[in-house]
């Protein structure tokens, strides 16, 4: 049964660790995520994206595909799924559809305009038990084509927003969706500290999560970060091993071009990938 993601955070918080929410593009990309999860006894969170619930056929598909897996996979770890950086809309229709968790991204509106929507969704998930994510300050990088620098977020604004009674907050701290340029500067930790002391235990989110070194994302969550979001590191993996798959002329050999054979080199990426990172976060065995 999925979850809100607010219990998970708080602990992870409190335990100077991170749960990380992957997005999901399919089923390949939900099964290899829930198998890892389960794998490392770690909670997990799925994102979705509007242009992938679009490309899913609609949100009330994915939430019947990820329920399913869920009964049918025998996952007993904490999940929740998320809309991952939703429109106003696109909150209201994942609230409808049945998600445990929505992020609102009022980044790009006028701060009351922002704080406006922000507080009518606080009313409205608190009544449904869901966990809200609100966002403070462009984060850099392409997302559905907004693209931003790296630029960083204001702690007052952050404190404003937390205040309303957000589940967890993502602000931009320098960091960028996607690759990251080989001129990027890296994370703004003085920003972070500064929305951590103002926002006291709230979870902080870290979103663009791939290509950031190691030891930054240690000193992110020793910071308070407890979730961190991680899309393009799977895509890449994926896409590196069906590569491999076709280069090797394998789809070519019996029945190799049986999508089941076809997709399962990258299906079998994005779970090692997974793997990876609940490593890094420290959530395995938090479950």
């Amino acid at each position: 049964m999925l979850v809100s993601a607010k219990e998970m955070l708080e602990k992870a918080k409190a335990g100077h660790y991170a749960v990380g929410q992957f997005n999901i593009n399919n089923l390949e990309w939900t099964k290899s995520i829930l198998a890892a999860a389960q794998e490392m006894n770690s909670p997990v969170i799925l994102g979705v994206s509007e242009g992938a619930g679009k490309y899913m056929t609609g949100f009330k598909t994915v939430v019947g595909m990820v329920n399913g897996m869920l009964e049918e996979m025998k996952i007993t770890v904490p999940v929740a799924l998320q809309l991952d950086h939703g429109s106003y809309e696109g909150c209201m229709k994942c609230i409808e559809a049945g998600f445990s968790s929505i992020m609102y991204d009022g980044s790009h509106s006028p701060i009351d305009e922002n704080v406006a929507n922000t507080t009518e969704l606080v009313k409205i998930c608190a009544e449904k038990g869901m966990s809200l994510e609100a966002e403070v300050g462009a984060i850099g990088g392409e997302e559905d084509g907004v693209v931003g620098k790296g630029e960083c977020a204001d702690p007052e604004e952050c404190k404003r927003i937390a205040d309303l009674g957000v589940t967890m907050l993502a602000a931009g701290i320098g960091n960028i969706h996607g690759k990251y340029p080989a001129n990027w500067e890296g994370l703004s930790f003085e920003t972070l500290d500064a929305i951590q002391k103002l926002t006291g235990d709230m979870p902080l989110v870290l979103h663009g999560g791939t290509g950031i070194p190691d030891d930054m994302i240690k000193k992110a969550i020793s910071l308070g970060v407890a979730k961190i979001n991680v899309n393009t590191e799977c895509q890449i993996a994926f896409a590196e091993a069906t590569r491999k798959y076709i280069e090797e002329g394998k789809d070519l050999q019996g029945k190799g071009f049986d999508p089941r054979k076809l997709l399962a080199p990258g299906a079998a990426a994005i779970k090692a990938t997974v793997i990876e990172k609940i490593e890094l976060f420290g959530s395995k065995d938090k479950a």
